[in-house]
């Protein structure tokens, strides 16, 4: 399984030669860091917005929305974990993790402009039609950022690298997220013109096609580089153990990404 780094063996070894030939360029870095901006396009909108655009567009109460969000956390919960080891047993001539940064860019695209339309419908039929598209939203929301996050692990086995290309990602997130806090709202109110449905359609359709055209260049700009060793053979259940810790340790930052991302800029 690759998802550790300690786990995702190299066939060059660790001499300086095999770690010259894992340097990445800027632009592989950015192209990574364009990936996280696309997520966050999408994902800053959800935590700041959902609930506003449920009460006060959509036309459900607050305690149902709360209650959504809720039943949905602890479904994305179990799904997280099920995906990770999909994702770590891919194999194709892009690799383990690329390919799903690719495969998952239309529909989460697509899913989340479905999230923010509000279909004219029953207040029950509006809100199974709420589950549903929430649901999918946060399943492509992992099958896309537990490939991406486990990417960096691959793309290159020098520490310093990772380290840089962690930094770029770091500051690609922020400037998604200042876009949309800043953004956001006057986008609603410009293209709403009073209606706040219409409004947040069109935002998070102008959000989510920027967000495939990020997801497009990260998979066309990164590599993966860094192998498992063909020997090791791991069954679904180790899987399963091993991609706790690591799924544990992307929710614990995703948690501290979202408390740090509501707070005001």
């Amino acid at each position: 399984m690759a998802l550790g780094t300690e786990r995702a063996a190299t066939p060059y070894g660790r001499n300086s030669a095999a770690l010259a030939s894992q340097r990445l360029s800027v632009t592989e870095k950015v192209g990574y860091g364009l990936g996280d901006a696309a997520a966050n396009f999408i994902w800053q909108t959800m935590i700041t917005f959902q609930l506003a655009f449920y009460t006060d567009a959509f036309g459900i109460t607050a305690a149902a929305a709360g209650f959504l969000f809720l039943v949905v956390r602890v479904f994305d919960a179990a799904f997280d974990p099920f995906m990770g080891v999909v994702a770590d047993r891919t194999n194709t001539r892009w690799g383990k993790f690329r390919p799903w940064v690719l495969w998952t860019a239309v529909p989460f695209g697509a899913i989340a402009l479905l999230a923010f339309t509000t279909p004219d419908l029953s207040p029950s039929g509006k809100l199974a039609y709420a589950y549903v598209t929430y649901i999918l939203l946060m399943m492509v929301y992992s099958a896309n950022n537990l490939p991406y996050s486990a990417l960096s692990g691959v793309m290159t086995g020098d520490a310093v690298e990772r380290t840089s290309l962690s930094s770029y990602r770091m500051l690609f997130a922020m400037l998604a997220q200042f876009v949309v806090q800043v953004l956001a709202l006057p986008m609603v109110a410009r293209f709403g013109h009073g209606n706040d449905a219409l409004g947040y359609r069109v935002t998070i359709g102008i959000f989510s096609a920027l967000a495939v055209v990020f997801f497009v260049i990260t998979f066309a700009t990164t590599r993966e580089r860094v192998q498992p060793d063909p020997k090791q053979k791991n069954s679904l259940g180790q899987d399963f153990r091993d991609l706790r810790g690591h799924v544990q340790l992307v929710q614990r930052h995703r948690h501290r990404r979202d408390d740090h991302r509501s707070a005001p800029l």
